[in-house]
């Protein structure tokens, strides 16, 4: 009787450290670690004509909470934000990286971090958790979202280290189902304000039931302001009337 192929690789160790490739190509760690992604609550962000955001899901629905401590999307300068899906401690590792990042830039030459700069650095410390031993991949797929002088710009990073431009994109739960309508309503002459309609409206969509537009934030950065802009809860309720 043959076993099921995830069984044998068990059986064999090939799962048991992140450096290791299984028979079929695979870093069986880094493929975990992308399973543990997708149970993460979902962010969206999205380029638009005058500017860039992110959404995220909170999940976070318990009155002892104090909400503002339970924060999805981080400011990493004035300019560039971040959200994150998976393992938020590991996340939060990676982010105060970001933070640090930026503030050298500034101190050192005098001006804003480019948006690409901080994803890369993030991607390269990722990329060095899968390939030496010892030590386990983050369990975090992350999202970096800014303003590049007047030209607003995302960037995603898997598991593995890569990463790429998007002008819009989901990471997090259902996220393929969400970059299936992002692929149907996306346009890029698309304003902040539309942009965030379609991404509440897709969630709605999703979510049925279960949508509450208490659990979610939304950081916004205009290209001509380049500020970090927060809005929580029941404030976003405007955006969807709209």
């Amino acid at each position: 009787m043959d076993l099921p192929t995830e069984i044998q690789h068990q059986a064999m160790g090939y799962d048991r450290t992140a450096t290791m490739f299984s028979p079929e190509g695979l870093l069986l760690q880094v493929e975990y670690a992308e399973k543990t992604v997708r149970l993460g609550s979902a962010s969206v962000g999205m380029v638009c004509s005058d500017g860039v955001f992110i959404i995220a899901d909170k999940r976070i629905e318990d009155k002892l909470v104090v909400q503002k401590s339970a924060n999805k999307i981080h400011e990493i300068d004035m300019h560039i934000m971040a959200s994150v899906a998976g393992i938020l401690s590991d996340a939060r590792i990676l982010v105060e990286k970001g933070q640090v990042l930026a503030q050298q830039h500034r101190v050192t030459y005098d001006s804003p971090i480019e948006p690409e700069s901080v994803i890369k650095e993030i991607a390269n410390i990722k990329q060095q958790f899968t390939q030496y031993g010892g030590a386990r991949p983050f369990g975090v797929s992350l999202m970096v979202a800014g303003i590049n002088e007047k030209k607003p710009e995302l960037f995603t990073s898997d598991i593995t280290g890569n990463y790429l431009s998007y002008h819009a994109n989901a990471i997090g739960e259902n996220d393929d189902k969400i970059k299936e309508k992002l692929r149907e309503r996306y346009k890029e002459d698309l304003t902040i304000k539309k942009g965030i309609k379609i991404v509440l409206e897709i969630f709605r969509e999703i979510q049925e039931k279960k949508f509450n537009i208490n659990r979610f934030e939304l950081v916004y950065i205009k290209s001509s302001e380049r500020k970090f802009q927060r809005i929580v809860g029941d404030e976003l309720k405007g955006f969807i009337k709209g």
